[in-house]
């Protein structure tokens, strides 16, 4: 049996494609659901390498296979998650819990104690997920160019250490 193994995304990962097939076969539920469509869809694998470099991302493998990854931006007061993606075979496993384990070690090692997240409207099972996970919500939001709520935010206060 192989094990999970957590790599952070550096300037030595070269797999840029295979991450941008996991984020969207896991994003690819939306198509159709939410409007405007994910920015997911305007990655490429040299868009990711250079989020990377301005970020700070995660993926989960085991063995040879990518299984899930995470990006997070620090930001004045709280770290920001974004691009949890997690493969559809694998949702359910516990890995979307090992990588926001992973951003919220990352926040405590940068003394920032919230993590925040934004989460499409019509994804009302992302909502209870995060909301299990510790998450609530403090904001609605609309992309530009929107009369209407787009996006909630969710934010989880992190205990002190």
């Amino acid at each position: 049996m192989t094990r999970l193994e957590t790599v952070r995304l550096d300037q030595s990962f070269e797999r840029w494609h295979e991450l941008l097939n996991l984020i969207l076969a896991s994003f690819a539920y939306m198509d159709g659901r939410i409007d405007p469509p994910s920015s997911a869809l305007k990655l490429t694998p040299q868009s990711l390498q250079e989020k990377a470099e301005r970020e700070i991302g995660y993926v989960v493998s085991e063995g040879n296979a990518l299984l899930g990854c995470i990006f997070c931006r620090p930001e004045r007061e709280c770290l920001y998650v974004g691009q949890l993606a997690v493969l559809p075979a694998e949702q359910g496993t516990g890995i979307g819990r090992m990588l926001l384990g992973l951003a919220e070690e990352t926040a405590r090692r940068l003394n920032l104690p919230v993590l925040r997240l934004e989460t499409r409207v019509e994804l009302i099972g992302n909502h209870e997920a995060f909301a299990r996970w510790g998450f609530v919500k403090t904001a609605e939001n609309a992309h530009r160019g929107f009369g209407k709520t787009t996006s909630i935010e969710m934010q989880k206060t992190l205990p002190a250490s």
